[in-house]
């Protein structure tokens, strides 16, 4: 496991401590790596990491562990971090500030600080939710770990399945925070931390963006602004480890990639995936980032094979189901750089999201405009009138424009779940009758709204960026790039996500992002003398795995997935019938879109499976 976990308070613990906090350690086994651990009466704690991150510290009756590439504001900390240890650093930070230390405390993180006798304790995650931070709050004490799998080894948590989150999961294709897949296991939000004190745990959060709203801006001086802030993003990732970059050929590993170049004067070692499948193989993007900057290339194209042997390993490395099938390309991409001699990636990660990349922030700014109409025309006469049209569906113009008023009516960031493949038909026609009445079908999206509504902007552009951060990023994209990268055995950077760069971007106007219906409009205009011109104006693609159309003609991927939808049935929880129709439909031409869902419900049976949850429910 890399992180930190532990316990505290008097719990059962089922024998000796030293063997129970070496077992939550190993929940998720990487490798050998540096691992520190501190066990006593009512306690024990531990921070390990492959790449040398971890530190504890133990003073006075308080213990401290911290992993994670981390820096201080304050220049006595800083010193203590380098000359004793990050966590020596923080006991300190916590003795004077209490939580208010949290402020001071920069880059990717989880900690944990313990006041046994006190009965506190503080746990936290970075800004971004580049780490993890689970727990179970228990009478007497609390559990916690980076990893799930760490926390349910504690005698104390039962391994308990929720109900809630395996519906969570098949709508959001992973079990978003706060949530967690098993019953009574909670995880931390980006920029929060959780106290335990008095015996009752309570969450705030340590850091929330700032948005600007205002349209004004000097262009000129924020483009030279951000360029020099981008080099000092990269550089400051950079140290004496052997590093490659990323690149699919899109925009973000496109410009790490060549500001490595900038940076250090030296070719990049870029890593590429290929399929050999049509429009999804974008190796040639990647070509013409390597030409411009004069990097030093390495492709691989995945196979089918590649996809059936690395399945269950993906399924044992996430201690929660996880189904973005783009974990495939990412863990060969991280295995060739590891073959390579590289000992550090940098990823792209994070650049549509802060400076509004992705194509749903363009079409929702469409369905917008339906609100700056009069609500009196709005629901006096176009709805009435429209949505009520006599054989409207047989002529186009008319149907579309149903469609859009149908859609435009949902508000967001409801809307952006339209075409979920659980908001296409009814429920009933897809889960078992008693597997539902267990869950509440609203939650996915009160999730969503929560991290939609808590934004400090009153722009739904910077609402879908900021909910975007947590679902899109902290609970799925860097959740996947970090395990593969973890489990290929290298170390994993973002340097788009460094604090500056989101803080700057965050105070951009909304129209610097999303400019009519331009996507990341500031971002390509200020790069546009370092950018290819054909990297600029491509469609965004990323690391999608032709799953679906490889399904249907090699044998063994297809026996796998069939043989997980098989099981499934045995697990209640979908209809028999929506899996069957689910392989139908799959066959009859829609490999692409349905071969989604099956990867999906593959990926949570082959899931159950290597964490030994076997049979039914």
């Amino acid at each position: 496991m890399t992180g930190v976990c532990g316990w505290m308070g008097p719990l059962p613990l089922d024998g000796a401590p030293q063997r129970l906090i070496d077992q939550m350690t190993g929940a998720v086994g990487s490798g050998p790596g540096q691992a520190c651990t501190s066990i006593g009466t009512g306690y024990g704690i531990a921070a390990t990491s492959p790449f040398g991150l971890a530190s504890i510290h133990r003073e006075e009756g308080l213990l401290a562990a911290v992993d994670g590439r981390i820096h201080w504001d304050a220049p006595d900390l800083a010193r203590m971090a380098q000359d004793i240890s990050p966590a020596a650093a923080l006991a300190l930070a916590y003795r004077r500030h209490g939580t208010a230390c949290l402020t001071m405390l920069h880059g990717p993180f989880s900690l944990a600080v313990i006041e046994p006798a006190a009965g506190t304790a503080l746990l936290a995650i970075d800004r971004m939710g580049i780490h993890r931070m689970c727990f179970a709050h228990r009478p007497g004490g609390l559990v916690f770990g980076s990893h799930c799998d760490a926390v349910v080894r504690h005698p104390a948590v039962a391994r308990n399945i929720d109900p809630q989150a395996v519906f969570n999961y098949l709508y959001s294709h992973m079990v978003p925070a706060p949530g967690s897949i098993y019953q009574g296991v909670e995880k931390l939000l980006p920029g929060q931390f959780a106290v335990l004190r008095n015996g009752r745990v309570s969450r705030d959060f340590y850091w929330e963006a700032e948005w600007e709203d205002d349209e004004s801006g000097d262009f000129e001086a924020r483009t030279d602004e951000f360029r020099q802030l981008l080099e000092r993003c990269v550089s400051d990732v950079l140290d004496r480890h052997p590093t490659g970059t990323f690149l699919s050929g899109g925009t973000d590993s496109s410009t790490v990639s060549g500001m490595f170049r900038q940076v250090t004067g030296e070719p990049a070692e870029t890593f590429s995936i290929g399929f050999e499948a049509e429009n999804f193989d974008e190796i040639e993007y990647a070509r013409i980032a390597v030409n411009r900057f004069r990097a030093h290339p390495h492709e691989y194209y995945v196979t089918p094979d590649d996809v059936v042997r690395t399945i269950p390993l993906i399924a044992a490395t996430y201690d929660e189901p996880f189904g973005n099938a783009s974990a495939v390309p990412t863990y060969y991409c991280a295995l060739r750089a590891k073959e390579a001699g590289i000992e550090v990636m940098l990823a792209g990660d994070g650049g549509d999201e802060i400076f509004g990349g992705n194509a749903r922030y363009a079409k929702q700014k469409v369905f917008e405009t339906y609100w700056k109409i009069p609500a009196a025309v709005r629901k006096g006469l176009i709805e009435p009138v429209l949505l009520n049209l006599p054989g409207a569906k047989r002529f186009p113009p008319a149907r579309k424009a149903q469609s859009y008023v149908q859609q435009a009516r949902i508000p967001l960031p409801d809307r952006l779940e339209t075409y979920n493949f659980l908001n296409r038909e009814p429920l009933e026609s897809i889960f078992e009758a008693a597997f539902l009445r267990t869950v509440n079908p609203d939650e996915p999206a009160a999730i969503q709204r929560e991290a939609y509504f808590r934004t400090r902007s009153r722009s739904p552009i910077n609402r879908m960026l900021h909910l975007d951060w947590k679902h899109t990023l902290a609970d799925s994209d860097l959740v996947k790039v970090g395990r593969m990268c973890e489990a290929a055995g290298v170390e994993v950077r973002y340097p788009l996500l460094d604090e500056r760069m989101v803080a700057f971007a965050a105070k951009l106007p909304p129209s610097y992002k999303v400019r009519g219906y331009k996507l990341r409009w500031f971002f390509k205009e200020a790069l546009k003398d370092f950018l290819p011109q054909e990297i600029i104006h491509k469609s965004k693609h990323g690391f999608g795995l032709p799953f679906g159309l490889w399904m249907q003609h090699h044998a063994p991927l297809h026996e796998l997935a069939h043989a997980s939808l098989n099981a499934f049935r045995e697990r209640g929880y979908l209809r028999e019938d929506y899996l069957d129709r689910l392989i139908d439909v799959h066959r009859s031409g829609h490999a692409t879109y349905y071969g989604v869902m099956i990867w999906v419900v593959m990926m949570l049976e082959q899931w159950f499976q290597s964490h030994e949850f076997h049979g039914g429910r």
